[in-house]
């Protein structure tokens, strides 16, 4: 018979999510500020929960590059470095145009619809100056072409490294240069619609292209 897998196991397995995710969001969003010092005891305590998961939740940050550790030394939040948001910029484009590659051919017309939806959503967002929605709508308009990309490798890479952009893009969202992007959503959608694989798989990269104005001003 199968191994049976305890009710415990789930709930260890869900603590250990929700902890990385706290602490990513929590990075994201600022309220663990760039070089801030991170102790496992007050994260734990903060949180509720024992040292075990906050641990393990700080060696998947560092894997992303949002948290730095010092063996020995300390552990701390990333500082918004160019060369390694550089890095992480390539590597995400590069994902979301692969993604879009393989999502074209199979993209419904309700699969565009819930991409012109996000794009309205996130446009109006940008116009109200409320950067947390204009980051989830934005995140979901491109869910879309990875969720029907199917490929389950190049989500996990880009959960690795999509957080430490966010970071940046706080800073795009919250000014006028963020509504470029707007408009870079509409032609993916067109191209889309057109089948046009190529063209759409180009406009996928040029648009998470769209923090170099942002790392060129930090150089």
């Amino acid at each position: 018979m199968p191994v049976p897998v305890s009710a415990e196991s789930v709930a260890r397995s869900l603590l250990r999510d929700d902890v990385y995710v706290r602490l990513r969001d929590a990075i994201v969003d600022g309220t663990l500020e760039p070089g801030e010092q991170l102790r496992d005891g007050e994260l734990a305590a903060w949180l509720g929960v024992s040292r075990t998961p906050v641990r393990e939740a700080l060696l998947r940050l560092q894997q992303g590059g949002l948290v730095v550790a010092r063996p020995g030394r300390s552990t701390s939040v990333a500082t918004l470095d160019a060369r390694a948001i550089r890095d992480a910029q390539a590597v995400v484009a590069s994902m979301h145009e692969l993604a879009v590659r393989q999502a074209v051919p199979q993209l419904t017309d309700a699969d565009l619809d819930r991409m012109r939806t996000a794009n309205e959503h996130f446009a109006a967002a940008l116009r109200a100056g409320d950067v947390d929605a204009a980051l989830a709508a934005d995140d979901e308009f491109h869910d879309v072409p990875v969720a029907c990309a199917g490929n389950h490798a190049l989500r996990g890479v880009l959960e690795q490294y999509t957080p430490s952009l966010r970071r940046l893009e706080r800073l795009r969202f919250a000014s006028l240069a963020g509504r470029g992007s707007v408009a870079l959503h509409e032609r993916l959608v067109e191209r889309c619609a057109a089948g046009d694989v190529d063209g759409a798989a180009a406009t996928s990269y040029e648009t998470w292209q769209t923090l170099e104005p942002l790392l060129a001003a930090d150089r």
